[in-house]
């Protein structure tokens, strides 16, 4: 959500009526969210004076670890510097630290070229954010999953239910540091998620969303007892329930 709405206001400073802006003093702490989207705090550094040059060599874009060389306009400047210079730098201060970590598996290999391309400049703005709603597309949709048995068949549904705090256990990446609070498409990957947890023994599925509209799943290690519910349904493993018990 981060990664997004920064590309989405680099996307805009890149094709303001005023031209081309680039921020001058481009850190984290200058950005704050506010409802979901990126801000920046401070434009006293922004600046849409794109350098002046004569030929090619007098467009190289220079960063502590990296120089990219430009092009020289026949106007008479650097082409895209602007442009290209806050995109490495969301690279380097952004992409690089959030990119990596949360994404299901099967997107990583997405967002690892975005962050490849990004990192050598090899993608530009338009090109970086056509990308990344790609990735959105998929994760909102569904259609990341792998076609696999119907996992969910292993599970006792409760509709109306959901249970008192059992035992939590610690998962990555979870909404919730006190336990394992994953967002999901389906019970049916919620069911995948469990099978691939040994500590796992069912999850209780709610109404509550994320900023991409897919369900909150909470997974358990044991079970406690039931209350009703309206809003919630609870999926525990057959092989961790007991006729007697239900």
């Amino acid at each position: 959500q981060i990664c997004l709405s920064l590309v989405k206001l680099l996307f805009y400073l890149a094709h303001s009526p005023l031209d081309s802006i680039v921020l001058l003093d481009f850190q984290p702490r200058q950005f704050v969210m506010v409802d979901g989207n990126l801000k920046v705090t401070d434009m006293d550094d922004a600046s849409t004076e794109e350098l002046s040059c004569k030929e090619d060599n007098d467009c190289t874009l220079d960063f502590p670890t990296k120089s990219f060389p430009l092009k020289c306009s026949v106007a008479g400047k650097c082409e895209g510097i602007n442009e290209k210079k806050n995109l490495f730098n969301a690279y380097r201060y952004f992409f690089t630290y959030l990119l990596p970590h949360s994404a299901p598996p099967a997107l990583r290999p997405l967002l690892s070229d975005i962050l490849n391309a990004t990192g050598d400049l090899r993608y530009g703005i338009n090109e970086t954010l056509k990308a990344f709603e790609k990735v959105l597309h998929l994760y909102k949709s569904g259609l990341y999953l792998q076609k696999r048995p119907l996992l969910l068949k292993g599970y006792i549904s409760l509709k109306g239910f959901r249970t008192v705090e059992g035992e939590a256990y610690k998962c990555w990446p979870s909404y919730s540091h006190l336990g394992c609070l994953l967002s999901i498409h389906s019970a049916e990957e919620a069911a995948a998620i469990c099978n691939s947890q040994l500590q796992c023994q069912g999850f209780i599925v709610t109404q509550h969303r994320t900023w991409t509209g897919r369900p909150l799943a909470s997974f358990q290690s044991s079970w406690t007892d039931l209350i009703p519910d309206t809003n919630a349904v609870v999926y525990i493993k057959r092989s961790a329930s007991s006729g007697e018990r239900l």
